[in-house]
Order: C-alpha cells, then structure tokens, then sequence
C-alpha cells in the first residue's frame, strides 16, 4: 500500500480553486455530515473552536467515513494547529501528522525564519525534524503503508496564515520560503493589526488583501482565505485566490436557527457576523 495521495496540494498545484467550509463545532459527527456534501476542503480548526489532538482524530475519522460513503463528494481534511512555532509548536505538528493530517495551516506566521521552521516541522529528516513515530501512528496506518517514512514529504501541504502588518511586509520572503505551498491572510486578524478591528471591509484593509493576493501568486504560492459573503468569496476567487472558505458550520447553524425562529416570532435583534 502506498501514502495516500494529497488530492488537495495536487488541486492547488495545478492552479484549481478549492471551495471549503470552516468546521468550528467540535463534533465528529457535524464534521461526518457535512464532509459527505461536496465542498473541496473542510477546516477542522483548533485555534479558535475547542478541539484538542483526540477530537481532530475523530473528526478526521469521520472525514474517512463520508469518503467510504461518498467516494470523490468527500471534502479533504485540513487542520488547524492552535500554534506552529517554538518546541510546542514542533511538538504539535508531529502530533497532528501522526493522526493523519496531510496538510496543516499555521496561524500567526510572521516572518520567513518561522515559515521555515513550520515546513522543517513536517518534513522527517534530513529535510526536517519531524520525530519518527510513523510505528504508532494512524498516519502510516500502522506501518501498513510501508514506505510511509519515505513518501510521507512529498504528501504534506503546509498553508501558513499572514494576518499581522509585519506578516505583510515579510509576505514575499514567507510565500517564497520552500515547502509553503500556500498562505492564507486573515482578514480578521489582518484588519485589527491595521488599526480597523471588527472592521475587514475598510478600504485599507481591502487593499492590502488584494495586493497580498497577487504577491503571493507572483511567488508561485496559492492564496487563500475565509470570505463568508458570496459577494466577497467571489471577489477572492477573481482575484485569484486558490482556496477559498466559504462560510463556517457555526454560523450556518446560528443563520438558519435565528432563520426558522423568525418565521413565527419575527426577526432576531442579532444574527451572525460575516468576514
């Protein structure tokens, strides 16, 4: 048997936009449903949603499963590490990769030097430091897969998140950093270090995201990013971006929740926000 093969890093490879959805409700079996509908990708987040290495394990379990029920409608994993820098962050990376996770993206990447250190993390050596554990671990199947140590590189896709102003001014030297197959910019995060927080629509924040976009394909890298208005997903996706999010399961529940109440109690005084 050989490693699988990382569909996703292939789609981005060949310039294909990926259509994903956020999953921040911590449950397998949310996570289950919703990887059988048909989106490209799925982000399985722990950064911000409460999920630790265990319940990423099952919900990478239940992305197997929709695969078996669903065959190509099956969404591909993608895992947020909580941090991707310092020991913690290395240690992290092995965990994470050891339970199957292909392709990872990294919040708060600030620097080329830090970009570097997330790809040496997901390479074992001599091209990284990743420990090798691949015997007990779900990644190799148990050593089912049995040249896993020696295929499992060239399978990894790193996404490294740019979301600080100094993340944009080193964002030619992040994106042409080796192994980064794709930087993701966070509006969020990216509107509150310019001064504007809660505030990503402000037309200084626009253009430094639509100058990030076209710098990051100049360097040969996939942009992506989580834009939860059609209007605003479309626009990305015109002006190149190669992974965009859509929406997130949280506030598709919470839209259409306060959507159904509405029909018998009138409209919510709040509703989700959007990016």
């Amino acid at each position: 048997m050989h490693t699988p093969i990382n569909t996703f890093k292939r789609a981005l490879e060949a310039g294909t936009p990926q259509i994903g959805l956020w999953a921040a409700l911590a449950s397998a079996y949310s996570t289950e449903l919703l990887a059988g509908i048909g989106y490209d990708w799925l982000l399985i987040d722990g950064e911000h949603a409460p999920n630790d290495v265990r319940q990423t394990l099952s919900q990478l379990q239940a992305v197997a499963s929709a695969q078996q029920a669903f065959g190509d409608a099956r969404s591909h994993p993608i895992v947020r590490v909580p941090v991707g820098t310092g020991d913690v962050g290395v240690a992290l990376i092995k965990q994470y990769l050891d339970i199957g996770a292909q392709t990872l993206l990294v919040p708060m990447i600030d620097t080329a030097e830090q970009a570097a250190l997330v790809v040496k993390a997901t390479r074992y050596a001599p091209a990284g430091i990743r420990g090798m554990g691949s015997a007990l671990a779900r990644a190799s199947r148990w050593q089912a897969h049995a040249r896993y140590v020696h295929e499992a590189n060239d399978q990894v896709c790193v996404l490294v998140q740019a979301e600080t102003v100094e993340a944009m001014k080193n964002l030619d030297a992040i994106a042409a950093t080796p192994g980064v197959d794709g930087v993701f910019i966070g509006p969020a995060d990216l509107s509150a270090s310019m001064g504007h927080p809660g505030n990503a629509g402000h037309p200084e924040v626009q253009a430094v995201i639509a100058e990030g976009v076209k710098r990051i394909r100049a360097a040969g890298k996939a942009p992506g990013i989580l834009a939860t208005t059609e209007a605003g997903a479309q626009q990305w996706l015109a002006a190149g971006a190669l992974f965009v999010a859509v929406g997130a399961d949280t506030m598709l529940l919470a839209s259409g929740a306060s959507q159904l109440l509405a029909q018998f109690k009138g409209p919510a005084a709040t509703g989700p926000n959007t990016y």
